[in-house]
């Protein structure tokens, strides 16, 4: 996947690394990701590390954190 500046506005994409960096990069697509970015997380992302970084983030917003725990409640 190939990450927009904007989305990732306070560091240099091509440098991020979905495995080291997968927190990070969770949480920025749960709260400002396009619809092909959030898809691309739901796939790539095992649902019980969704389900861990939603949980335990501080930084996600309260609409975004219920929508997402409702989405991997099923």
């Amino acid at each position: 996947m190939e990450f927009r500046q904007s989305l990732f506005w306070d560091v240099d994409p091509k440098k991020i690394d979905p495995h080291k960096n997968a927190q990070y990069i969770i949480e920025r697509v749960a709260d400002f990701g396009r619809d092909n970015e959030v898809r691309w997380v739901w796939n790539f992302y095992d649902k019980s590390l969704l389900k861990k970084v939603i949980e335990k983030s501080r930084c996600l917003r309260t609409d975004t954190k219920n929508l997402w725990t409702a989405l991997l409640t099923n």
